[in-house]
């Protein structure tokens, strides 16, 4: 369920972009009332720009229903929100995709830095400790190597996403960002499930 939370404004950014020359006029209408929006459904390129807006509002809501069941944020939430907030608005009023398709790299480099941050500052404990620490127990050394793993995941993530960006058309970067990545991420969680289970213990140490 919380999967399903998270991806849902990827989830309807991929829906208004393949789907934009479909939508209701009065869609489109409704959205060029809104500030840097003149959408053109004729114009195939005008696709990117309603796709930025619905996904950037989707995340507010995220961040708002949040709020409403769990009384907190979450903080990967707002990193996700701050970043969307600079490089969607930028999206907008410049009419220029290359941004929104920077932010998908910014957000992960911004998640890799956290995890190695968690080495050095705070709590004794590591990200990726306190995001799965309650599932299985592990030792404190492999909680470290689990969270360089981690922060090497984000980082390739953001390169593969720009090379794809600068090489690929944009529908297919689409299709990247909506299954290359969900598909990635996938595969690196089963694989880091099993090197977990590898040394899975019944006490912490």
């Amino acid at each position: 369920m919380k999967f399903l939370f998270d991806f849902f404004p990827v989830a309807l950014f991929f829906i208004v972009y393949k789907f934009f020359g479909d939508l209701p006029p009065t869609w489109i209408a409704a959205a060029n009332q809104l500030p840097l929006m003149s959408l053109n459904q004729a114009e195939p390129k005008d696709a990117i720009l309603l796709a930025t807006l619905v996904i950037i509002l989707a995340t507010v809501l995220q961040n708002v229903l949040y709020f409403i069941i769990h009384r907190r944020f979450e903080k990967m939430h707002l990193i996700t929100l701050a970043v969307l907030l600079v490089f969607g608005t930028l999206t907008l009023f410049l009419k220029d995709a290359l941004f929104i398709k920077w932010k998908v790299s910014i957000i992960n480099w911004a998640f890799a830095l956290a995890f190695i941050g968690s080495l050095y500052v705070g709590a004794r404990k590591t990200l990726a400790e306190r995001m799965m620490g309650n599932a299985i127990q592990v030792p404190a050394a492999i909680w470290v190597q689990v969270n360089w793993m981690w922060a090497g995941f984000f980082a390739f993530v953001g390169v593969v996403n720009l090379i794809v960006a600068y090489n690929f058309s944009e529908d297919f970067w689409v299709d990247f960002k909506m299954f290359g990545v969900l598909g990635l991420t996938f595969v690196f969680i089963i694989a880091q499930v099993l090197y977990l289970q590898k040394y899975a213990t019944n006490d912490t140490e």
